[in-house]
């Protein structure tokens, strides 16, 4: 049986790993065709996001499986977020282990998290239109669409998905 994830806030020492994860799975789940695109490179530089956002990362035996960056609305990294709701974002679980439980870990962790902030009653996510995996872990850990709150990526015609978990 594998060790248990850790789900725990990222350390200096743990953004290498972030950037690489978050690189091979968006490249690997066929989001981008180049770690060059801008906002493949914005999002690979972990550290300047580290100090505009609260990034987890999940742990097995030393070992970074995969990471998500969480905000509260009026903060850089919050697209979608009101006022009584935390948003995650980047979920992103290493290429070479997912559908180990380290995202659905990762998730179960925020909500958690989400439960003991004052004044936050509900989880909001944004997710591409065709990515299918994340839409089934999002729906299996109880989220529901909120498509009344889609939206396109600024100066694109790319539409992303919103989900809601009330709490």
């Amino acid at each position: 049986m594998p060790s248990q994830i850790l789900i725990r806030p990222a350390v200096p020492a743990d953004f290498d790993a972030i950037a690489r994860i978050t690189r091979d799975a968006y490249l690997a789940a066929g989001y981008f065709e180049s770690a060059d695109h801008p906002y493949m490179r914005q999002i690979q530089d972990v550290t300047t996001r580290a100090a505009d956002a609260t990034i987890w990362v999940a742990e097995r035996d030393g070992r970074i499986l995969g990471s998500v960056t969480l905000a509260v609305a009026g903060e850089p990294y919050a697209d979608i977020a009101r006022s009584d709701e935390l948003e995650f974002r980047m979920l992103v679980v290493d290429p070479a282990v997912q559908r180990s439980g380290a995202g659905k870990a990762m998730v179960h962790a925020i909500i958690e998290h989400a439960r003991s902030l004052p004044g936050i009653h509900a989880v909001a996510l944004t997710t591409g239109i065709s990515w299918e995996s994340a839409h089934g872990l999002y729906r299996k850990t109880g989220f529901v669409r909120a498509p009344d709150r889609d939206w396109l990526v600024p100066g694109t015609d790319i539409k992303l998905l919103v989900y809601r978990q009330a709490l």
